[in-house]
């Protein structure tokens, strides 16, 4: 699977754009601040429906008073199927997405392009709160599994109506107060622990990947340990929630659940979050995607289409070789802001110039 072709119209930097995309691998270079990124986060738009670096489309379209929505489309070639995709962002509305001309939802597109998208910012992953990590896997599952997103969404739905009622309840636990806190409990408990068995299994295939990825990347083989980390595992949710009430009311917010379980992970019987060095983590990242861009490509039965965003920048030749080795996609669309190694080979070269691209090979 691969694009063949992007037109942008008022999205980041980009008046207007139309550039043909080879299959293989293509490097876009340019100094910060030209443009590279926004085209990559165009393309993850397309497949995904949302950006992976801000969460509202608004900061997507350009700025300018004149301006009041962006216009994404690609082409996209499956096989011998062609299909076209568009996204029309607008201020203050829903984003309006088609598929072949036909209206879709998030849920009925998430799976059709697979991607895989890596980034310096990656390192937060190891490094940063249990909500970067959440995030990763969420992401993930919604490529697996579309209808994992809509759980993901129903458990966030819940959590801001029980989070407002137990606000309004000033701390008071009247009959009315435990009557409606007892039909969100049971909402919670069911897609919470639908989404927290979800990742929990997603954790468990990521494992052997993620080591193996490991390996690749930074030429040593260390044990490592991946797992689903739920403080309310044992009891189950329901009785979770049913004790942390009092908790909950005096605090005004949703204390156990889903949204504040971690993904461990632990490299030669240590955390990497406090114990790893910083090449051991920059590594640790870069498999933690790739073992993401693998099992979609098995689960998929295609090639993920990559995205990699001046990944190269903060590795050392060894790193960056074993990234290259473990890569495999039949579209590739790489950024650097700086001279590329002579040893990474691509198809097709394009230099980024205050929004616009140029093809120089």
């Amino acid at each position: 699977m691969r694009f063949t072709r992007l037109w942008l119209t008022d999205f980041r930097n980009y008046s207007h754009l139309e550039v043909d995309l080879p299959a293989g691998t293509s490097v876009f270079v340019g100094s910060n601040g030209e443009g590279k990124t926004n085209l990559l986060e165009a393309i993850y738009y397309l497949a995904t429906m949302t950006s992976f670096r801000v969460s509202t489309a608004d900061v997507l379209i350009r700025s300018d008073p004149e301006v009041s929505q962006a216009v994404v489309r690609g082409e996209v070639v499956a096989g011998e199927r062609e299909m076209l995709f568009e996204a029309a962002l607008r201020q203050s509305s829903r984003s309006h997405y088609q598929v072949n001309k036909q209206r879709v939802r998030r849920r009925d597109l998430l799976g059709l392009i697979p991607v895989s998208v890596f980034m310096p910012d990656d390192l937060v992953l190891v490094k940063g709160g249990p909500s970067e990590r959440r995030r990763y896997m969420d992401e993930a599952l919604a490529q697996i599994d579309s209808r994992l997103d809509v759980v993901r969404s129903d458990v966030e739905n819940i959590l801001r109506q029980r989070n407002a009622l137990l606000r309004q309840s000033g701390g008071r636990f009247s009959s009315e107060v435990a009557m409606t806190l007892e039909v969100w409990d049971d909402k919670l408990t069911e897609a919470g622990e639908q989404l927290a068995e979800a990742r929990r299994r997603l954790a468990m295939r990521l494992e052997p990947r993620t080591a193996t990825a490991y390996t690749e990347i930074a030429g040593q083989a260390l044990p490592l340990e991946m797992a689903y980390e739920s403080a309310w595992q044992s009891e189950g949710l329901s009785e979770a929630l049913r004790q942390a009430r009092s908790e909950d009311l005096r605090r005004g917010v949703t204390t156990v659940g889903p949204h504040r379980d971690d993904l461990s992970v632990l490299l030669d019987g240590r955390s990497v979050r406090t114990h790893a060095s910083q090449g051991e983590q920059r590594s640790l990242a870069l498999a933690l995607r790739l073992a993401v861009h693998r099992e979609l490509a098995e689960v998929s039965g295609q090639s993920p289409v990559l995205l990699l965003d001046d990944v190269f920048s903060e590795l050392d030749p060894g790193r960056s070789q074993g990234v290259l080795r473990a890569l495999r996609s039949e579209q590739t669309l790489l950024t650097s802001a700086g001279p590329l190694s002579s040893e990474i080979a691509y198809d097709a070269l394009f230099r980024v110039t205050a929004g616009r691209v140029y093809r120089e090979m």
